[in-house]
């Protein structure tokens, strides 16, 4: 076997992954991210970190606000059930290693790769019209690969549809090992089933359709999203008997809902024994359930900043003290 085969076989150890700080969860990030995070603290060393640069690309104008996203987000992680004292959770623009990290990389990056992401071709237009075609949105990618590198990251969880984007940072950090014999590890995917999730219109859920379910929603808040979901288009009437395989509400019953409770809206949906707003007042009372004990930990965490502070100042120390030794070991090989 050779050198470079017994390299690639190597278990993964260390994981790296992040959340960009634009806003408030969402159900989608709980379960494309957030629930697979709780899993691999268990199973890898593992580096969490808020993004609030690479959210700074598409929020510069305010940027203000990043910060207190950055903490909104990160207190919701840990009453998730994200660990501080298993995992590394820091804030990206506390720990400035990964900007130096970004610029070696960024001198070695070809700017055809760059130009040829999809998402960059595909955003062109509208990253023009909002004022965000700028440099940072291009060099979006360079950065990604600093943030895996910096730690070491031999794994990071994605979706199927992430792959290709994680497959630029390995060229990136393959083509640094390459010239300059960094030995770097090339990341690995550590593929998540995400579950196709329809927002309360039906459509995709996405914060620029206004059509979410952000994670821990105050009852009252809960209660309003739940009721402008949209439902089975052809049950006009409550006499109407429904189709729940065709239903967005019966699609959040198969994710937050029991088996009874689901045999229960199916029976009753198909036989018109009850109307949607007794389907929707069931997927509620679920809901607030999931939702209760961490939504009083966040509560509890974010009245306590000083805790919070804490902790954060703890994992971003960490995260320096690691990324430091990758900077020390790039900047021997580069001669600087």
């Amino acid at each position: 076997m050779s050198e470079d085969n017994a390299k690639q076989e190597k278990p993964i150890r260390r994981v790296m992954a992040g959340m960009r700080s634009t806003g408030r969860l969402h159900i989608g990030h709980y379960f494309g991210a957030l629930k697979n995070w709780v899993d691999l603290q268990n199973q890898y060393q593992c580096f969490f970190g808020a993004m609030d640069w690479h959210a700074m690309t598409t929020s510069y104008k305010s940027s203000k606000e990043l910060r207190e996203l950055a903490y909104d987000n990160v207190a919701e992680w840990l009453a998730w059930g994200l660990d501080p004292e298993k995992s590394t959770v820091f804030i990206q623009s506390q720990v400035p290693e990964h900007i130096e990290l970004f610029m070696y990389f960024a001198m070695i990056t070809p700017l055809g790769w760059l130009e040829r992401v999809p998402t960059w071709k595909d955003a062109e237009e509208e990253a023009k019209a909002s004022d965000t075609h700028n440099l940072g949105r291009l060099s979006y990618p360079v950065l990604q690969a600093a943030d895996i590198a910096v730690y070491r990251g031999e794994g990071v969880p994605v979706g199927q549809d992430q792959v290709a984007h994680l497959e630029l940072s390995r060229e990136i950090i393959r083509r640094m090992n390459h010239l300059y014999k960094v030995k770097l590890p090339e990341p690995k995917p550590l593929l998540t089933e995400i579950p196709l999730l329809s927002g309360t219109d039906g459509r995709k859920m996405s914060n620029s359709y206004n059509n979410v379910f952000y994670l821990l929603q105050e009852e009252k808040e809960l209660k309003k999203s739940v009721n402008k979901m949209v439902t089975d288009p052809q049950r006009v009437r409550r006499e109407d008997t429904g189709n729940p395989d065709v239903c967005p509400v019966f699609k959040f019953h198969k994710l937050f809902s029991t088996e009874e409770d689901r045999k229960w809206v199916r029976e009753g949906c198909t036989t018109a024994g009850i109307g949607c707003g007794d389907c929707k007042g069931r997927l509620y009372d679920n809901l607030n359930q999931f939702m209760g004990s961490a939504r009083e930990k966040k509560k509890e965490l974010l009245k306590d900043r000083e805790r919070l502070d804490s902790i954060l100042a703890k994992g971003c120390q960490k995260a320096r003290e690691e990324a430091s030794q990758t900077l020390k070991r790039v900047k021997d090989k580069t001669g600087f």
